[in-house]
């Protein structure tokens, strides 16, 4: 008897699917399932990104997100720590002019926060409008020429004690880099600078010491 070949016992190996690395956080978004048809997802706690696709992190960002993140300075840290991944870049969705400047945050103060992303922190910003823009951007990228893993082992930043108190202060309305670190200097600790007096903190908050003091109470 003859026997029949087999076109499926064939010894080639069957092309895997490319990996993308999705942070435990997203698992609430649609972008890792739309992805999931295509690509080889792989969850993981990531210490630094939300998306790491052919060794680029990617931060995802909704706008309300993007404003809390700015607010609560969370975002710095964000961003220095994606920097550790020699190509990165911040993807914020959900882009349309009414809801990008409307509420929580002013609109030059965000426009001057995006234009510091591309210049100070030489992050690229990506701009989609939805969960399935988002996922469009992330297969193309996926599907672009695959570049050499280069094996990095990102990590959370460990920030000194003193940049811990000034990100502290910098969360205060008004305080800025420049007052935080003049208060630091001037009064040592956190407890010191909350216990002084109003006309202690005028010296470097000047007509704003009383706002300062109000918050606290």
């Amino acid at each position: 008897m003859k026997k029949i070949l087999n076109i499926f016992s064939s010894k080639k190996s069957i092309k895997e699917k490319i990996k993308i690395q999705v942070d435990n956080r997203e698992r609430n978004s649609l972008v890792p399932s739309l992805l999931s048809k295509d690509f080889n997802i792989e969850w993981k706690q990531l210490p630094v990104a939300d998306y790491i696709v052919k060794d680029i992190a990617i931060e995802r960002k909704t706008v309300s997100d993007l404003k809390s993140s700015i607010i609560n300075k969370r975002i710095i840290s964000q961003l220095l720590e994606l920097k550790q991944y020699p190509k990165h870049l911040l993807l914020v969705e959900g882009i349309l002019d009414k809801d990008l400047y409307n509420g929580g945050i002013h609109e030059n103060a965000l426009r001057g926060f995006l234009l510091s992303v591309a210049l100070e922190f030489q992050t690229p910003i990506i701009f989609t409008h939805n969960e399935e823009d988002t996922a469009k951007y992330l297969y193309v990228l996926a599907k672009k020429d695959k570049s050499p893993e280069s094996g990095l082992r990102a990590s959370k930043i460990l920030l000194s004690k003193e940049e811990q108190i000034q990100f502290i202060l910098e969360g205060f309305p008004n305080v800025g880099p420049a007052k935080a670190k003049a208060l630091i200097k001037k009064f040592k600790s956190l407890k010191n600078i909350f216990d002084a007096s109003e006309e202690e903190l005028k010296e470097i908050l000047g007509a704003r010491a009383k706002d300062f003091k109000g918050f606290l109470d």
